[in-house]
């Protein structure tokens, strides 16, 4: 062996100093202090939560919460990058701020916050791909729900781009982090990252030392707050005088909100502004004694007057608790809502508005420290507007350059990105960066596109205009007004006819849910003695739901003239001459109180949690003193006394004894239909044949359901507490949980004689591996069928694909888990009096249902239909590109694939078995989307809408080119009348008659 040289003996023990350097930062992740992730002292027991965390919380035990709150913070770095320091730096993090492992659970009613044992490692997820596709990876990430009873850690993304350009995208959950510690946050990973490395000095030359002083922890703030509950009784007493007959600005929402709009979908307008329109607006503010906030405050407030026409107006800014000096390195959640009352009559000079707002922010800004939850809790009705929405639905701020992750040795550059939620209705923010910009970020059910992108112009114009001449008056401000919609008269006329005769003249909830784009027919009745219902008919299967449509009436309708219930039917009743038949309408005639066993337990639980005398049928749960954690507790009580679905936003929304007891009637006369009819009443577990199904809800769970009940088979369906009522049809019955609720699971399948699970997470693959390992477990009887993915193949070597083929990487963590999940049945099937089992891989799936038309959202689909809708050129592979004759995907009907399924419950295939209906390869998928979205072909400004180039460099999103064989399920999979792809395609559009 030849002697090393002294350079590479030198190099040698410079990589060995290096390591150990890293194992020390590991154990030792606190500095020289060494106490800031010590377990020892970490573990205090449970805090209480506090308020801003408590307002997280709720939103999550609610449904509101989503991808809404999830803090993406993504940073292109171009250098070399040591993920190995990176790592290391990060599990110093996490050692160091408690609150970044820190899990949120509930006890006796009332949340808490406990902190975890610091991880050993925190582990980085490395994906190669190249910058044009970065974004798509991103989002998808940001959107992966956080389970906060775990403990949401940081989830690291790394993407690779090249040796030396990478991604960094560090997500947190908004209960965890502010925009302030994410500041925190990248000065400290830098510090750690350069120990780490072995770089004392950044890009820059700057030092970065790493972090010694223990922060404050932030349980003990939380336990600060709570402590000085006390002295929040004068700032209450000020808020309540303050926002007494406040109100909610009026916002348009849309006549006809495009069909793919969720109740949070967010839209972001932003038009650019001269360079020194920023400095016009700090001289403007500084000459009427204001800061640039409070002038860009002001232009909202006249921006809103301007819109609504309304004087009395109310927005709301960001507040900080963050004040002394132990709290500057504290990561965590330190913000709060001030509500900035101002008004804006008289028709003011914009000088005189700005010293308005000067003023009421002062004066909001001495009570700062009062919670707003606390606010609202006191205002209670009067801090929300008929349709139930809080006070706060206006925001506004200035937004500075993004924070950087600024690693030694590499450039940081920001990466936005968007989570396509919207935390508020409408937020005005002026872009206060090296290319400013007028900022509008709007709920897309709140406001429709045209209508947005005018007040984006007219806020960019404002604010140019009140820059150049700060003494224009509100009148001559170019912000137009919304068109406003007719206002529906105050109270209908009583019918004429009987005591179930729809109320004459065109009431005008019966005309807003003709309005809708996706109802079909609609009624409402006003029986004597009780409250209006209305009926409503859909379009399709696809569609809004009960709680939807109600929302949209309260939201267009004085109170009095909301229906109590929305009832969904397949079919209007009629009568021989083809009338609709009131007399045969669900749920007539209603009582007149809340009475029965369902009304008695509406009532008990609202004295009962409400701490209020009997309740009127007509008290307002926020007139009562409820507010969010009363909604969830009330859920919760009535779900487990009387076993049928219901949530806390269901209390929100019905709101008063009357209309939750007719909630509760109607859906238990649901399930009293599903199980009456065709059969005697039976236990659960106890009908032979009973199959459960999970995912019930989705759209492959929908149709699975149809075919069973078509077969005339007992169901068990598993649904979510939150989504149990949408679950319907013939001989259902529902059992909550979901996949992360090990136990219920394995109980459920314990009580069936035969299993098809449909239900999948998407984004948290251990979760799924860890739901059919628990369901195995239980599964002692009857076949099991599992709804696998093509994904398992990975990418196989030849183009044809046959029935149960060699998987090959790479698999993507989907694929991956599908595979897992396929094993661990198919090892356990024909064992302990278990029947056969059966992998049922299938492709896209598409049908006439709202949660398949994601498909169009996502992927492959997704490229093209987003790339022809908005008439962009589309680059297609060509025949021979890559070496492959052809590119396209696979895809079955959602109705074929669950005949497919449900066969295998008589004959399992004791295997791997493919679901394909079919193949369509991208060109001709591309041809029928113009077909669809531009008829006739009409032209862009950028061209011919849907123009097709060719080409051999193919969109990694688009390099499908394999076809699958599936022969054991071919009998069920024969394609049946509309089920064709271009009519399902056409369906999911929502162009059918195209």
């Amino acid at each position: 062996m030849a002697a090393e040289t002294p350079g590479a003996t030198a190099v040698a023990l410079q990589r060995e100093l290096l390591r150990r350097a890293r194992e020390r930062a590991a154990s030792r992740p606190g500095g020289s202090s060494g106490d800031a992730g010590a377990p020892g002292d970490a573990h205090r027991g449970p805090a209480p939560l506090s308020h801003a965390q408590r307002r997280m919380w709720l939103m999550d035990r609610l449904g509101h919460g989503g991808a809404s709150y999830s803090v993406p913070f993504a940073t292109r770095l171009r250098g070399p990058l040591d993920l190995d320091a990176l790592r290391t730096a990060l599990t110093a993090l996490v050692h160091r701020h408690e609150i970044l492992r820190t899990r949120y659970g509930q006890r006796d009613g009332e949340p808490f916050q406990e902190v975890l044992p610091a991880p050993r490692t925190l582990d980085a997820r490395v994906v190669e791909t190249d910058p044009e596709h970065a974004h798509g990876l991103l989002v998808e990430e940001a959107h992966r729900p956080f389970d906060l009873s775990a403990g949401p850690l940081p989830r690291v993304l790394v993407l690779r781009h090249g040796a030396e350009d990478h991604t960094v995208l560090l997500t947190f959950h908004h209960i965890a982090v502010d925009g302030a510690s994410l500041e925190i946050i990248a000065r400290e990973v830098a510090g750690l990252y350069a120990t780490a490395a072995g770089r004392p000095t950044g890009a820059t030359g700057a030092a970065h030392p790493q972090p010694v002083t223990r922060p404050l922890r932030y349980a003990d703030f939380a336990r600060r707050e709570h402590a000085a509950a006390d002295r929040f009784e004068e700032g209450l007493r000020h808020w309540t005088g303050r926002l007494e007959g406040a109100a909610p600005p009026p916002l348009p929402r849309p006549v006809r909100p495009p069909a793919d709009v969720g109740v949070r979908s967010a839209g972001v307008r932003t038009v650019p502004l001269g360079s020194r329109v920023p400095e016009d607006l700090r001289a403007l503010g500084a000459s009427c004694r204001a800061t640039l906030f409070t002038t860009v405050l002001a232009a909202a407030f006249a921006a809103l007057h301007r819109f609504t026409g309304e004087d009395d107006l109310l927005i709301g800014v960001a507040s900080t608790h963050r004040r002394g000096a132990d709290m500057r390195g504290l990561v965590g959640l330190c913000v709060n809502t001030l509500p900035v009352r101002v008004d804006t009559s008289g028709d003011p000079a914009f000088t005189v508005l700005v010293e308005r707002v000067r003023d009421a922010l002062l004066e909001a800004q001495r009570h700062r420290d009062v919670p707003f939850d606390l606010v609202v809790e006191r205002l209670g009705g009067a801090a929300r507007a008929a349709d139930g929405t809080a006070l706060v639905r206006v925001t506004s701020d200035v937004v500075a350059e993004p924070t950087v992750l600024r690693l030694p040795g590499t450039r940081g550059e920001h990466v936005d990105v968007g989570v396509g939620e919207a935390k508020f209705d409408l937020s005005f923010g002026l872009l206060d960066t090296g290319g400013p910009a007028a900022l509008v970020q709007y709920g897309r059910a709140v406001l429709d596109e045209a209508t947005a992108a005018s007040l984006a112009d007219g806020f960019a114009e404002l604010l140019t205009t009140v820059a150049s001449d700060p003494g224009a008056r509100l009148s001559r401000l170019p912000v137009r007004a919304h068109a406003q919609s007719p206002t529906p008269a105050r109270g209908a006329g009583r019918p004429a006819g009987g005591d179930h005769a729809p109320v004459r003249g065109g009431h005008p909830a019966e005309t807003l849910l003709l309005a809708h784009p996706r109802v079909a027919e609609a009624v409402v009745v006003e029986p004597d003695g009780g409250p209006l219902l209305a009926y409503a008919v859909l379009r399709g299967v696809a569609g809004p739901s009960r709680a939807d449509l109600r929302s949209a009436l309260r939201a267009s309708l004085p109170p009095e003239s909301v229906p109590v219930a929305v009832t969904l039917l397949d079919a209007m009743p009629r009568t021989a001459r083809g009338a609709t038949d009131t007399s045969r309408l669900p749920g007539l005639p209603p009582v007149p109180a809340p009475a029965g066993p369902l009304g008695e337990a509406v009532t008990e639980a609202f004295a009962a949690l409400l701490d209020c005398p009997v309740p009127g049928p007509d008290d307002d749960f926020f007139d009562l003193g409820g507010h969010s954690l009363t909604a969830v507790r009330l859920a919760e009580r009535l779900r487990a006394a009387l076993k049928l679905p219901l949530t806390g936003l269901d209390i929100l929304q019905a709101r008063t004894p009357r209309a939750l007891a007719a909630l509760l009637q109607e859906r238990a006369a649901q399930r009293a239909t599903a199980a009456a009819p065709t059969r005697p009443a039976r236990s659960r577990g106890v009908c032979e044949g009973t199959v459960l199904v999970t995912g019930a809800t989705g759209g492959v769970g929908a149709f699975v359901l149809r075919e069973l009940a078509a077969r005339g088979r007992p169901v068990l369906a598993l649904a979510r507490p939150e989504s149990a009522h949408l679950v319907d049809g013939e001989g259902v019955d529902v059992v909550e949980g979901d996949l992360a609720d090990l136990d219920g699971l394995r109980a459920a399948v314990a009580s069936a004689d035969a299993v098809i699970h449909a239900a999948c997470t998407f984004v948290r693959p251990e979760v799924d591996v860890a739901a059919m390992r628990a369901m195995v477990e239980a599964w002692r009887r009857g076949p099991f069928v599992f709804v696998s993915s093509v994904d398992a193949y990975g990418h196989p070597a030849e183009d044809l694909v046959a029935e149960g083929a060699p998987s090959r990487q790479p698999l993507s963590p989907y694929g991956r888990a599908k595979l897992d999940c396929e094993r661990i049945l198919l090892e356990a099937a024909g064992t302990g009096g278990r029947g056969g089992a059966s992998a049922v891989r299938s492709p896209l799936v598409w049908g006439p249902h709202q949660r398949l038309r994601d498909q169009l959202r996502w992927g492959a689909t997704g490229v093209l239909y987003q790339a022809v809708r908005q008439g962009r050129p589309v680059g297609l592979p060509g025949p021979g590109a890559r070496g492959h004759a052809w590119y396209g995907a696979p895809w079955v009907h959602a109705a074929a694939l669950a005949r497919a399924v449900t066969s295998c419950l008589d004959a399992p295939v004791h295997g791997v078995a493919n679901a394909v209906g079919g193949h369509v390869s991208w060109h001709d998928l591309t041809a029928r989307l113009v077909e669809l979205l531009h008829p006739g072909g009409a032209g862009t400004g950028d061209g011919v809408v849907g123009a097709v180039l060719e080409t051999d460099d193919v969109h990694p999103d688009l390099d499908h080119h394999w076809r699958y064989r599936a022969d054991r399920l071919a009998p069920s999979l024969r394609e049946r009348p509309g089920e064709d792809w271009r009519t399902v395609l056409a369906e999911m559009a929502g162009t059918s008659g195209v």
